[in-house]
């Protein structure tokens, strides 16, 4: 394959900036296609982007002989059986996160790919930001000697500004989303920890809730322990006063301390009485830097960044903390 050929299944507002624009910027890739349910917002998309193609039917783009890359950008109760779609047609498959709604539907997606042979990447973008890079060096590096505990916080009001506030809210619908805000939010926080500390040997949590503002769990706890005895301790809680809105990581070593935000641009290093923040610029299509990989990733010329099976693991974990130990206080 010399040149992969895009077409976007669901291009709505997630496409509009952190993905759809970057995949005309990298070499060898193109966006000839996109779809949306609303032939309206479809045209809309393809004039403004300049696309050549809009469908307001998914199997058309699957169709279209140009197009040899799908990239899956809907709510995640749909990403199952749309990738199992693009793999019968022996196209390169880019799923959105979270890849389904829970662990049963990432398995089966797992089994798809692997019987069909087929290429599969999903969208856990952060692994290619220089800023977690620079994390992942440090860690890897031993600058913080040896790590003992991370501790995660993301603390946000019952609106997060983190999160599109659109109506209906889909995020809110455990039956499209998978969950409520921890489902939209935390893939991104426990990927990187699989990224960085390997794999997990035992996993637990529990949701609740809380505030009763939503179908949706509020509250999320959970705890990993990997394989090499790092401990991971996060909290999650969508319905906390404005003044307590928090996005926090801290690895904290034998010899010091990194701290940084997920969805911030900066990381310090603390090691003794000396410390260094690094400040980043994000790129200004978020995804462009894993979307450069995965192309080469699909032509042949490298590793798939995030692969099925490591998601697998993730929606595991997830599965831990919200179904298996799902509180009703009521």
């Amino acid at each position: 394959m010399t040149a992969i050929k895009w077409g976007i299944i669901g291009c709505g507002a997630v496409t509009e900036k952190k993905s759809g624009q970057a995949y005309n910027k990298i070499d060898d890739s193109k966006l000839v296609a996109v779809m949306r349910r609303d032939a309206e917002k479809a045209a809309d998309y393809a004039q403004r982007h300049h696309v050549d193609r809009w469908y307001s039917d998914a199997e058309e783009l699957l169709n279209d002989a140009e197009v040899n890359t799908v990239s899956i950008a809907t709510p995640p109760d749909s990403h199952l059986e749309y990738a199992k779609r693009a793999i019968e047609k022996g196209l390169n498959v880019y799923v959105e996160k979270p890849v389904t709604r829970n662990a049963a539907e990432a398995q089966a997606m797992a089994d798809a790919v692997h019987a069909a042979n087929a290429k599969l990447t999903v969208a856990h973008y952060r692994r290619a930001l220089p800023m977690f890079l620079h994390v992942k060096h440090l860690i890897d590096t031993n600058a913080i000697g040896d790590i003992r505990t991370v501790q995660i916080r993301m603390w946000q009001s019952e609106r997060p500004k983190l999160v599109e506030q659109n109506a209906p809210n889909w995020r809110l619908q455990p039956d499209v989303s998978g969950g409520g805000y921890f489902h939209d939010l935390a893939p991104h926080q426990l990927d990187l920890m699989l990224y960085f500390f390997g794999e997990p040997a035992v996993y637990s949590g529990y949701s609740l809730n809380q505030g009763g503002f939503s179908p949706a769990d509020d509250h999320v706890t959970g705890q990993i322990i990997f394989k090499n005895k790092i401990v991971v301790d996060g909290s999650w809680c969508f319905n906390v006063a404005k003044t307590e809105i928090t996005d926090r990581c801290e690895i904290v070593g034998t010899k010091g301390k990194i701290t940084f935000p997920f969805f911030g641009n900066f990381v310090t290093c603390k090691i003794g009485e000396q410390e260094e923040t690094v400040e980043f610029v994000q790129p200004e299509h978020i995804q462009q830097p894993m979307i450069t990989k995965i192309v080469s990733y699909f032509k042949g010329e490298g590793p798939n960044p995030c692969t099925i099976d490591e998601a697998v693991v993730l929606m595991k974990i997830m599965d831990a903390f919200t179904i298996s130990q799902k509180i009703d206080l009521s």
